[in-house]
């Protein structure tokens, strides 16, 4: 079966100035989680069991750097950042066996990534989560990061008092990546996703999630730079090499959105029944807003 969104990895220079942005935008952001190796994240989780990850680095002396086998998340969130904020990875929801499946599809072919830490339920008690990541590369998309997640504890970890969003944020409908020339990415995307059946259109190429915890199937798609113009009514950021474009919430309050964005005296544009944030300096993402089930 076709692995699930499990999440979307946001960095910033400043994890404080990216959760005000989120909050602006009346997201639930959760606090302040340390991992080990010198990153620190904040969560935004959402009713459709994906979730947003905010993260920077916050103790640059203590990320380890790539080894040949085992790949490093921090050195990773670095790499992002040399581009400039906003969505640089991608994270599938994990099972056993992951690694193996991308190491037999020739995506692969490094060591699991075990890892546990401290977080905070919404009642401020304290709590531990534990997941494996599974990491799987395209050399031709050396700007944007795959991987998979496990989940040891995922009782710990959702909390339905942390999906109540203002916005009326329910989930993540779409992600969208802006190639050169999209469908020669479509061999990775297969493997990674596991999903062999896919839709080419005259802009790129789309590939369907598999059901996540709500039975709902988010899209994937790859498209030239005019597919994304038509897709979000901007222009697609500059990149040399793919990246990760856009994405969209759905919500069950998408007429607030653009109000919302212009009382905060962020851009944003109605376009195609949504609601768009462009691209700009301190968030190269566009971010779209659409009503549930409307894509």
């Amino acid at each position: 079966m076709a692995r699930a969104i499990d999440h979307l990895v946001i960095c910033g220079a400043d994890l404080g100035a990216l959760a005000r942005l989120f909050e602006t935008l009346r997201f639930q952001v959760g606090p302040v989680n340390r991992h080990p190796w010198g990153t620190e994240n904040r969560i935004i989780q959402l009713g459709d069991r994906t979730f947003l990850e905010l993260v920077h680095i916050a103790e640059p002396g203590l990320i380890p750097p790539h080894q040949p086998k085992l790949r490093s998340f921090g050195a990773y969130v670095g790499q992002v950042l040399k581009r400039g904020p906003g969505l640089g990875m991608i994270a599938l929801a994990g099972k056993a066996g992951d690694n193996a499946d991308f190491s037999a599809s020739g995506i692969g072919g490094f060591d699991e990534f075990n890892f546990s830490r401290k977080g905070r339920r919404p009642d401020g008690s304290e709590t531990e989560v534990a997941f494996t990541l599974a990491n799987a590369e395209d050399k031709a998309m050396p700007e944007a990061i795959f991987f998979s997640c496990l989940h040891h504890f995922s009782q710990n970890f959702w909390a339905e008092a942390a999906q109540r969003h203002v916005n009326g944020a329910t989930g993540i409908a779409r992600v969208t990546m802006v190639a050169e020339n999209p469908s020669d990415h479509h061999i990775f995307l297969a493997a990674f996703i596991g999903e062999r059946e896919m839709r080419a259109t005259s802009f790129g190429i789309e590939i369907e999630f598999g059901p996540n915890g709500k039975g709902k199937r988010a899209i994937f798609e790859v498209l030239s730079r005019e597919g994304f113009a038509f897709r979000y009514g901007c222009a697609a950021p500059q990149a040399e090499t793919p990246v990760f474009a856009g994405f969209e919430i759905e919500t069950n309050d998408p007429a607030g959105a653009k109000s919302r964005a212009d009382a905060a005296g962020i851009p944003a544009l109605a376009h195609a029944g949504g609601t768009t944030l462009p691209p700009r300096p301190d968030f190269l993402t566009a971010l779209r807003f659409v009503a549930e089930g409307g894509r």
